[in-house]
This record gives C-alpha cells, sequence and structure tokens, in this order.
C-alpha cells in the first residue's frame, strides 16, 4: 500500500483526538506560532477531542439502552442498528479507496484555491473520511476505482463550496469569524433549512413565532435552562423505556451533565484551533495581491457543539429520531449510533434559523426524516461496503445516519448505478431547489453582516 496506506493506518490508530492535535501543533509551528503555544494549542484540541469523547461514550453506554428498551416496549420492528459515525469511519478508512483519498482532497483544495474557486482552506485531515465514504461506497458497489475516486473529488469540491456558503453564518450566529465548517452531516442536511426558512417566512403567524433558551427563561425561569431541560428530557427517555423512578433520574442527571459539560469541553477545541486559524488568516490574506481577499478556515463541525441551541436541539431529537425513524416509509434503521451526536445533524440548521428553536424543531425534524430515509435505502450499499473490508462484525446488513443518509453520496451513487431513478430524481430535484434558496440565504446572511460593519 506504500506511503498513503501506512498514512491510512496511522489515522485509523490515531483517530480524531490525536490525529487532530498533531497536526494542529505542526502546522502552527510550520505558519510561524510561537513553539510552546502551538504545542499548548494542539494539547488543548487533544483535551476537548478526548472530552467529547467521553461524553459521548457516556451518552451510547446510557442512551443506547434506554433507547432500545424503547423501541422494544413500544413493539418498533426496527431490526438494522445504526452503527453511528464511530463504527462507520473505521469502515470506510479500511477500504481502498482511503490510500489514496487524503491527498486527493489536498489536491482538489489548493486547485481550486489557485482558481479562486473556494476561499475555504481546509485542515480537517480527519473528516476527509466523509469524502473517502462517498468513493469508498461508489467503489463497493460498482467495483471501478475511477468511479469511487470521482465520489471523493466531487464530495471534496461541494464540500469546499459549502464551506464558502457557511461562513457567513458562523460568523453572524456562532461569532466565528473567518473559520466555517465544510464538513459533516449537518453540513450537508442544511439546504433544507435554508428553504424551510424561506417558506415560514412567507406564512402569515408562523413568521411570528421566534423563542430561543434566553427567551425562553424570560417566561418560565429556570425550567428552560439547559441544565433542566437535560434533566427532564433523559428522565422522560427513561421512563418511556420502562426504568424505575430511580434509573431514570440517574438518566435525567446524565444528560443534564450534558448539557452542562458539552459547552465547556467544545470551548477547549475552540481555544486550541485560535492560534492557528488566526496566523493563518493573516498569512492568507497578506499573500492576496489586493490585501482584502477573504479566507476561511476549515475545521471540523465539532466547533458548533458548544452553542446551548444546538445542545438543546440535538437532545430533544434523541427521542424525537426514534419517533421519526417509526414513520419513515420503509425504514428498518433503528437510530442507536449517532442519537449521542444529533447536535451534528442539526447543529448549521440553528445557524440559519439564528437560534429560533421553533424553526429549528421544524427543520431538524426534516433533516432527520430525510436522513433515516436516504440511510434506509443505502443499507446494501454500506453491507457492501462492510463486507468488502471483512468489518461486518457478524451482522448481515449494516448502516449509519451519519454520511450513510447524506444526499450527496446518495445522489453520486444513484448516478453512476442507476439502481433507483425514481429516488434519484425526487431527492435530486429537491436538493437543487434547497440548494438555491442556500446561496441566496448565504448571499443576504453575508451582506446583512457588511452593512452592520458601518
Amino acid at each position: 500500500m506504500g506511503i498513503f496506506g501506512d498514512m491510512i493506518n496511522y489515522i485509523v490508530d490515531m483517530g480524531a483526538s490525536a490525529m487532530l492535535p498533531l497536526v494542529i501543533a505542526i502546522l502552527s509551528i510550520i505558519v510561524g506560532v510561537k513553539i510552546g503555544k502551538a504545542v499548548r494549542a494542539g494539547l488543548m484540541v487533544g483535551v476537548g477531542f478526548v472530552g467529547l469523547g467521553l461524553i459521548v461514550d457516556m451518552m451510547n453506554a446510557n442512551l443506547g439502552p434506554a433507547a432500545q428498551q424503547m423501541s422494544k416496549n413500544f413493539g418498533l420492528s426496527m431490526s438494522v442498528v445504526d452503527l453511528g459515525w464511530p463504527g462507520m469511519s473505521p469502515i470506510t478508512w479500511a477500504s481502498s479507496i482511503a490510500t489514496v483519498a487524503i491527498p486527493v482532497a489536498i489536491l482538489v483544495n489548493i486547485i481550486m484555491l489557485i482558481l479562486k474557486l473556494t476561499k475555504t482552506v481546509n485542515i480537517d485531515i480527519w473528516n476527509i473520511w466523509h469524502m473517502t465514504f462517498t468513493g469508498a461506497i461508489a467503489y463497493a458497489v460498482t467495483g471501478n476505482f475511477a468511479i469511487g475516486i470521482g465520489g471523493v473529488v466531487v464530495h471534496a469540491i461541494i464540500a469546499y463550496k459549502f464551506g464558502d456558503l457557511y461562513a457567513p453564518l458562523m460568523e453572524d450566529y456562532f461569532e466565528l469569524d473567518g473559520i466555517t465548517v465544510p464538513h459533516g452531516t449537518g453540513t450537508w442536511m442544511a439546504p433544507f433549512a435554508f428553504a424551510i426558512d424561506a417558506i415560514i417566512e412567507k406564512i402569515p403567524g408562523l413568521n411570528k413565532i421566534d423563542f430561543s433558551i434566553d427567551n425562553l427563561q424570560e417566561k418560565v425561569g429556570v425550567l428552560a435552562e439547559p441544565i433542566v431541560i437535560g434533566g427532564i428530557l433523559g428522565a422522560i427517555v427513561g421512563a418511556l423505556a420502562g426504568y424505575d423512578f430511580s434509573a431514570a433520574f440517574q438518566l435525567g442527571i446524565k444528560m443534564s451533565a450534558v448539557m452542562v459539560l458539552m459547552p465547556k469541553i467544545t470551548k477547549c477545541i475552540m481555544d486550541g484551533l485560535m492560534p492557528l486559524s488566526e496566523r493563518m488568516k493573516e498569512i492568507l490574506t497578506k499573500k492576496s495581491q489586493s490585501g482584502e481577499a477573504e479566507f476561511y478556515i476549515g475545521l471540523d463541525p465539532a466547533i458548533i457543539l458548544g452553542d446551548s441551541e444546538v445542545v438543546t436541539v440535538g437532545l430533544i431529537f434523541i427521542p424525537l429520531t426514534i419517533l421519526i425513524a417509526i414513520i419513515v416509509p420503509g425504514n428498518t434503521i433503528l437510530p442507536f449510533g449517532d442519537l449521542a451526536t444529533i447536535g451534528f445533524f442539526i447543529g448549521i440548521a440553528v445557524a440559519v434559523h439564528r437560534g429560533n428553536l421553533f424553526r429549528s424543531l421544524i427543520s431538524g425534524c426534516v433533516i432527520m426524516f430525510t436522513t433515516i430515509w436516504i440511510a434506509s435505502q443505502a443499507i446494501p450499499w454500506t453491507t457492501a461496503l462492510a463486507k468488502s473490508v471483512n468489518l461486518t462484525n457478524g451482522a448481515s446488513q449494516v448502516a449509519a445516519l451519519d454520511q450513510g443518509g447524506c444526499p450527496i453520496t446518495y445522489l453520486y451513487t444513484q448516478i453512476v448505478t442507476q439502481q433507483n431513478i425514481k429516488g434519484l430524481v425526487i431527492i435530486g430535484i429537491i436538493y437543487v431547489i434547497c440548494m438555491i434558496f442556500t446561496v441566496r440565504g448565504s448571499k443576504q446572511r453575508a451582506a446583512a453582516l457588511k452593512e452592520s460593519e458601518y
């Protein structure tokens, strides 16, 4: 497999909590950040991802069994368990496509920057696994390596363009100037939020509804605080799972802990990334001929998980996602592995709606419905990929909401296989329409930001 193969093996072995800190520290030193500051930044990112991993593991260990028991209590017939991104990413990295995916994705970024087709400079090497997934699925299904590489290229191009589109949202809502998020399920699903936001704006009455955690707290007091919401939702899930009072109450306490700890842990990641982000932006701006060109540093979507609205909506959608899975036509997937990270799915949508909880809940329902529907259709593909690398772990079918439900992967694979023309046309038309709203919405947000500067 050569040097690229060895690099992939190192990535799989190290994981994001070790890979990204190393990359951050090395890049920081290369671009001129003082060694001590660079080392501290890398370690801080590592601390953040370790903390994030601990929270996710705790949620999986406690919410997972509760979700499965709740499913059994209500007689649900969803037989394929969602592996989530923790299960699907190693399967993706094990594909032979992965041996060239990283250099291909980086090369695409460099070419697009040179040709001024993007302003996004991606430094998030780990999440190239999303691009790799599209290529790996296409290769597993068609057996054509070139088509697989084409999937990596297509996914990368669209990812970097999404990075450009979402930069105004990162600055406006999350107050992350010069930073964007080109990766993750939330990136691919946010166009639905743009379309929904535009539709709601045209509906009298609905367009006036605007409540967030902050203004809810003004109206109902302590009941709207994230720590209380977490406790209530955790206890409800425990009750629906048939737990006794003690067990349900303990689950509620643990979900309260998530609401409090998630923003603090995410702040560690953001603090660690800032020195590199600020330095790279400074260098790139100076090297531009006009001295006024903008560049966005592409980072992991974990940086937006600390927002209170994102954490709250994500927690609300843990039980909601299971209920949505029940009504998706033909679905056989039991949400499990990705329940703990639903915030990744709806994070950017929250920014689209400027923290409006009402609109975020509507968008979230559409996003999770669409994700589950696509992931269910993609079960034969994800199973084929797992079998091709001998990582089915004895399961007859394999599924994952994260990336398995990605519209880009679905559309690309349907185009090269033409297995479901009806699905291709329906999802394709809907997605193109949503993209039109996305481009328009991004331009409007960027214009509003410029106006506010004067």
